[in-house]
């Protein structure tokens, strides 16, 4: 699981940060030894209730496969996985 704030200035910068992490954890995990793990990437619950709503942002999330763990930061709890 890679866990992103998104407390930047800017949550587009902040998301393409995230997601080109996100893509390189992914690539390397298939040629590594444990080709099997599931990467996520958690997000804030403001976050994706403000931003991964988008519709640029969702198209982005479903072209690249992008698997969602919502959390909520305060209660330190999750709200959603979304495959």
């Amino acid at each position: 699981m890679e866990v992103k704030s998104f407390v930047g200035s800017s949550t587009i910068s902040e998301f393409h940060t995230a997601l080109g992490q996100f893509l390189n954890y992914r690539i390397a995990l298939e040629i590594s030894d444990e080709p099997e793990r599931i990467l996520y990437l958690a997000v804030p619950k403001d976050t994706y209730q403000i931003f991964f709503r988008l519709e640029p942002a969702k198209t982005v999330i479903e072209r690249y496969r992008v698997r969602l763990i919502v959390y909520d930061p305060n209660l330190k709890v999750i709200n959603q996985w979304i495959e």
